[in-house]
């Protein structure tokens, strides 16, 4: 269940889809999926680098 929201969150297609209609809340949207992949980026690398040794 919360990967499947998360999936969708992140998903390209409803990146770019109108749904709110205020302005500040569509900025809030794409800051967090902004932060979501930079974290999820930054915790592969590092278990890549432990599975590495």
């Amino acid at each position: 269940m919360f990967f499947r929201k998360l999936l969708h969150y992140l998903n390209p297609v409803t990146l770019f889809r109108k749904s709110d209609a205020n302005m500040n809340t569509r900025f809030m949207h794409g800051i967090n999926r902004i932060s979501i992949l930079m974290f999820l980026i930054a915790f592969t690398i590092v278990l890549i680098r432990i599975i590495k040794g």
